[in-house]
């Protein structure tokens, strides 16, 4: 079978990994990624030019094309790839606004009443904005209503001191139109510890995979600008440490009531529903939802995947899913990034990868925002590579993780607290505070 990856980074070079043996694989990639170009015939182009994207696929008899990336989805391009009788893992543009306008999210949660949702409205006037954060007796979350890379959320008490510097960040953001709106939303902020479950979707029916929790500070000790994220661990169980099989069970439903809603209200989703949560004292709380794999969640469970992805695929597309199996490991992720991230001047500078050194150690390299040519691995501005490791426990899989940091060289950095067990006895720690126990 003939399949498509649409998408550039490490979540698709995870993709495309857990793809290769079993399918003919292709990829319609932004840049020349050094891990898909070795596993799959590949078109370097605009994923955001979904004509073209969608000639490709036609051209080269692709089956069934899965999308990375969140932008193209927003696009329209599996209405696009579709039209053309290209079968895809991931939602048609009208229920891809899950993600692309967080504004449906809140609505949907509002009209269908599903639990889980916090206080929140939406602007497009800066007037109404001031009025109401004067009144607002808790800490403000400002948000861009579009797509931002996970970089445009900023926090009172944060990245903001407080809410009069929250009106003037929001006046920028509906200025400059961040993400695509003129417009802002205003949250309560939450008190807790996030953790991510993804999920594979067929339009009814949910298989959730491990959680996750992501790190987007940008400096060790959780500090820094907010990143696109600079690691992440899951443990064995499918769990956290932090996180009971009941809390766990309570997100996922509130998945499953988030995805028959929009079968109501639009097209049935079909792909993969990322929920990132928060868990609060009174039980997990959604923060927001992404129409597609995380970066980096998708490097801990995609590696841990038992039933063959292709197999999963067909399952989405035929509305048939059922239970989708993992290894009983933990993992960790750890992204390697230019210094300076995500203010760096390292652009175009040369990086040296020994991925023989680090496969020795049981670890694996996905490539992400990197340039390759002729002499070797540049780096381009954002995150350069995960560096991802497997173990029996969650410690076990960082130190192998961390080790394998020590065979990429330049002027490069990571989070060496990623997956620690001083940072992660913090979480639990934080949380059994939270919880009063």
């Amino acid at each position: 079978m003939k399949v498509l990856v649409v998408g550039t980074g490490a979540r698709e070079h995870a993709i495309c990994n857990a793809l290769k043996n079993d399918v003919e694989l292709y990829a319609y990639t932004g840049k020349i990624n050094p891990g898909i170009s070795k596993i799959a015939n590949f078109k370097q182009g605009s994923e955001e030019e979904i004509e073209k994207v969608a000639k490709y696929a036609s051209e080269n008899g692709i089956e069934i094309a899965v999308i990375g990336p969140e932008s193209p989805l927003g696009k329209g391009i599996v209405n696009e790839l579709e039209k053309n009788g290209i079968k895809c893992v991931g939602p048609k543009k009208e229920a891809a606004r899950i993600e692309t306008d967080k504004s449906f999210m809140r609505n949907l949660f509002e009209k269908y009443e599903i639990p889980g949702s916090l206080t929140y409205k939406v602007f497009d006037n800066y007037e109404d904005i001031s009025k109401f954060l004067d009144s607002f007796d808790k800490d403000a979350v400002v948000k861009p209503v579009g797509l931002t890379g996970g970089k445009g959320v900023k926090i009172v008490g944060e990245h903001l001191k407080n809410n009069d510097e929250a009106k003037a960040y929001a006046k920028e953001v509906m200025d400059n139109a961040m993400g695509g709106f003129a417009q802002v939303i205003i949250e309560e902020r939450l008190i807790g510890e996030e953790f991510t479950i993804q999920a594979f979707c067929d339009g009814k029916h949910l298989a959730p995979m491990p959680a996750a929790q992501d790190h987007p500070q940008a400096l060790e000790g959780d500090k820094g600008d907010i990143t696109g994220g600079m690691g992440s661990y899951s443990d064995k169980g499918g769990l956290l440490p932090f996180l009971s099989k009941e809390n766990y069970d309570i997100a996922v439903n509130i998945m499953q009531q988030t995805i028959e809603a929009i079968a109501k209200e639009t097209e049935p989703y079909k792909g993969i529903l990322y929920g990132q949560f928060m868990l609060c004292a009174d039980g997990p709380r959604l923060i927001e939802y992404n129409a597609r794999f995380g970066d980096p969640e998708a490097m801990n469970v995609l590696p841990l995947l038992k039933t063959k992805m292709i197999d999963v695929c067909k399952d989405i597309i035929n509305n048939n899913l059922n239970k989708v199996e993992f290894e009983d490991k933990a993992s960790v992720c750890k992204y390697i990034v230019p210094d300076g991230y995500p203010n760096t001047k390292y652009n175009n500078t040369k990086i040296d990868i020994n991925e023989e050194k680090i496969h020795e150690i049981g670890a694996n390299v996905f490539y992400a925002a990197v340039n390759q040519k002729d002499d070797g691995i540049y780096l381009s501005g954002s995150r350069a590579l995960g560096v991802v490791a497997q173990g029996e426990s969650i410690s076990e899989a960082e130190k192998k993780a961390e080790k394998a940091c020590e065979f990429i060289n330049g002027n490069v950095y990571h989070r060496k607290d990623v997956g620690t067990d001083t940072l992660i006895n913090k979480r639990v720690k934080h949380m059994h505070q939270i919880l009063g126990i």
